[in-house]
């Protein structure tokens, strides 16, 4: 472990140095899995692009206080980490040229923050909608980055919202009016997932074209 930095009160990042193997293949998106005991094991969604594959970065809500965020918190440089990965299917699929729409909900942020990195390395060939939710504004944890990505490129529009603008499924349903060449990719709790997939099922789109990442 290289380094730590907190990204607000209650969500960290650490950056590994991989060392054995030296380098890590994996896709924008994916996790790995960390021990600590026979039967504990914590996911980690990697934050980072696949374009750097010597060094992963994690990203973590501690505030739950279990015995993983007691982990994460505890991070310093110079620790070794080990880990399975990667890990998981909620990836963007190779060839589609779909439109995208990505939803991410509070520390469901990590795996979407990762396609955008991959996205805008591609100059974002398929234009992508993130609608980022989170309790208050303090909450979300890479807006600057993102606001300064939707800037750049004019394919990518970012749109971080807060209770007062209302629940993740409702700001979806004001937003997309058209689902056809469409494909979402939604992270976060499982609540948020089954209410944005009804909101898009119910314009048409096809329950297969919705892909989700459950954090809770």
């Amino acid at each position: 472990m290289t380094a730590t930095r907190a990204l607000t009160p209650d969500i960290l990042e650490a950056d590994l140095a991989m060392a054995d193997p030296p380098a890590l293949t994996f896709e924008a998106g994916q996790w790995i899995s960390v021990p600590f005991g026979p039967k504990i094991v914590r996911a980690y969604s990697i934050a980072s692009s696949p374009r750097t594959p010597g060094t992963l970065t994690l990203c973590a809500d501690i505030a739950p206080g279990g015995v993983g965020s007691r982990w994460f918190r505890g991070l310093a440089p110079g620790a070794e980490v080990s880990f399975k990965g990667p890990l998981g299917g909620f990836v963007l699929e190779p060839g589609d040229t779909r439109a995208l729409l990505l939803v991410a909900e509070e520390i469901g942020i990590v795996p979407i923050r990762a396609m955008v990195h991959e996205l805008a390395a591609r100059s974002f060939a398929r234009p992508a909608t993130l609608v980022y939710w989170a309790r208050d504004a303090g909450w979300l944890a890479y807006d600057a980055e993102l606001r300064g990505q939707a800037r750049q490129h004019a394919r990518f529009a970012y749109h971080p919202v807060t209770p007062s603008d209302g629940e993740p499924a409702g700001v979806v349903d004001g937003l997309v009016a058209d689902v056809a060449g469409l494909v979402a990719y939604v992270a976060g709790g499982e609540a948020t997932i089954k209410a944005v997939r009804a909101a898009l099922m119910a314009k048409g789109m096809e329950r297969k074209a919705v892909k989700w990442e459950k954090f809770w």
